[in-house]
């Protein structure tokens, strides 16, 4: 199985590809158009900021890449906020995958959102063998709203998005690949399963 990690110069790529080869994959990691296209999975994961993260998707073409693929697609962390519409965090127009808006969490909450929180499952075969409640590790400023696209929420004294899907295309806002075994699990699922 060919699995392509999309590079473009945000952080938490090492800790994926460790997780992947946990679960006997070879990542590749590449900006490539060709490489991602052929891939059998994609994963689009990254910690940073959304504004200078879209630009390096604009310049190489990347964001009209990541809009054509058909194959089995995971955002992970800034990469499910850059898959929405907008993000208030350099009030940056993101992928337009999802219809949601990123927001900033209100200055009254500790910032970043940081540590174990739960994530509520749903059907989809993504949670195939993870139980509830299901704990997730999560690092971030920043949060999708809830739309038509959210198949699991979190509560950070308000609700946001956890996982979106539409189509082939997953996102998770927490890091699966730091989160033990319903990480891990989820990471098999979208591998092995979708």
């Amino acid at each position: 199985m060919k699995v392509a990690i999309i590079k473009y110069n945000a952080g938490n790529i090492k800790s994926v590809l460790l997780a992947l080869k946990r679960l006997g994959i070879e990542g590749n990691l590449t900006d490539n158009p060709d490489e991602i296209l052929a891939a059998d999975r994609v994963i689009f994961p990254g910690q940073g900021e959304a504004k200078s993260a879209m630009k390096y998707l604009k310049e190489r073409g990347l964001d009209k890449v990541i809009q054509s693929i058909e194959n089995p697609f995971l955002g992970i962390c800034l990469g499910l906020q850059l898959l929405c519409s907008h993000s208030e965090e350099g009030d940056t127009e993101c992928l337009g995958i999802f219809d949601a808006k990123v927001k900033k969490f209100p200055s009254k909450l500790k910032v970043p959102h940081m540590g174990w929180n739960t994530g509520s499952i749903s059907d989809d075969v993504i949670f195939q063998g993870i139980k509830s409640p299901a704990y997730f590790y999560f690092v971030h400023s920043y949060y999708a709203e809830i739309c038509d696209q959210t198949i699991s929420q979190t509560e950070y004294m308000l609700p946001f998005s956890n996982v979106l899907k539409k189509d082939n295309f997953y996102a998770i806002q927490p890091h699966p690949e730091k989160s033990a075994e319903a990480g891990e699990q989820f990471l098999k699922n979208f591998l092995f399963e979708l």
